[in-house]
């Protein structure tokens, strides 16, 4: 009997309590945003090695792309307008070895692909 009333007690007391409300407020310094914004930028234009698996018109392009990302889900594909035509390619390498592993898998499914090299940059 005793631990009924206890638990009946807790369970009204519990549902008495209110959870404290609170508010967080971080102060940040801007050079901490500077330094992302340039990491951001850094990081877009770093070289990567791409594999090209085809060509030709915008909506051969566009069915090319489809093809590829239900082939190779995991790799990301975009079209590139590379006058006169648009390329489709996929992936985004830093590492010659992991793009050349990933090459030979694509290259069975596409045998036209093409691993581009990074470009090289100007500074």
């Amino acid at each position: 009997m005793k631990r009924i009333v206890c638990l009946l007690y807790f369970a009204a007391s519990a549902a008495f309590v209110q959870a404290q409300k609170g508010e967080v407020n971080i102060a940040q310094d801007q050079k901490i945003s500077d330094l992302l914004a340039i990491y951001k930028t850094a990081n877009e234009s770093a070289a990567y090695y791409r594999i090209q698996v085809g060509f030709g018109s915008h909506d051969r392009a566009q069915e090319i792309k489809s093809k590829v990302e239900i082939d190779f889900p995991n790799l990301s594909s975009h079209i590139d307008f590379d006058s006169p035509t648009y390329r489709v390619r996929v992936g985004r390498f830093r590492d010659k070895l992991d793009a050349e592993r990933k090459f030979r898998e694509v290259r069975k499914k596409y045998p036209d692909a093409m691993l581009l090299q990074p470009k090289k940059s100007s500074r």
